[in-house]
């Protein structure tokens, strides 16, 4: 029998605007982990749901949005307390909706990519958030 922790599945959507901006999600009081640090909208698959919808479903309940997903911002893994997590990050654009949020959140900002090293981020997803806002710094 493995003594490994067995694996799960997460999401977040990298909502980014025409000037270079993505939104982040504050998490409240009301989460039990990673009170006050910034994030991209998303969360955990139900059982049986393909990712995309699941992040579709995620973004609408934690802001309010609808989103298209436009492609692959990238992949991670990090180990919780009982699951090791692996994260998908799909790139996204607005569709539709407005910003509201869930009681899981408590403010929302529109944050240029090369700011992202300047806020209060997720301590598992910090490094690879700021990876990826250089990666795309390189893009013309």
């Amino acid at each position: 029998m493995s003594t490994l922790k067995p694996f799960s599945m997460a999401v977040k959507a990298v909502i980014l605007d025409d000037e270079g901006r993505c939104l982040l999600i504050r998490r409240s009081a009301h989460n039990t982990n990673f009170i006050g640090c910034w994030e991209w909208p998303g969360g955990k698959l139900d059982p049986g749901e393909s990712f995309d919808v699941g992040l579709e479903r995620e973004v609408m309940e934690e802001c309010g949005l609808t989103v298209d997903l436009t492609g692959l911002a990238g992949a991670m893994e990090f180990e919780m307390p009982k699951v090791r997590v692996v994260l998908l990050c799909m790139e996204a654009r607005q569709t539709g909706g407005t910003i509201r949020m869930s009681e899981e959140h408590d403010d929302s900002a529109w944050i240029h990519l090369s700011e992202l090293k300047n806020q209060t981020l997720h301590e598992h997803h910090r490094q690879f958030m700021i990876d990826y806002a250089n990666s795309k710094a390189l893009t013309p």
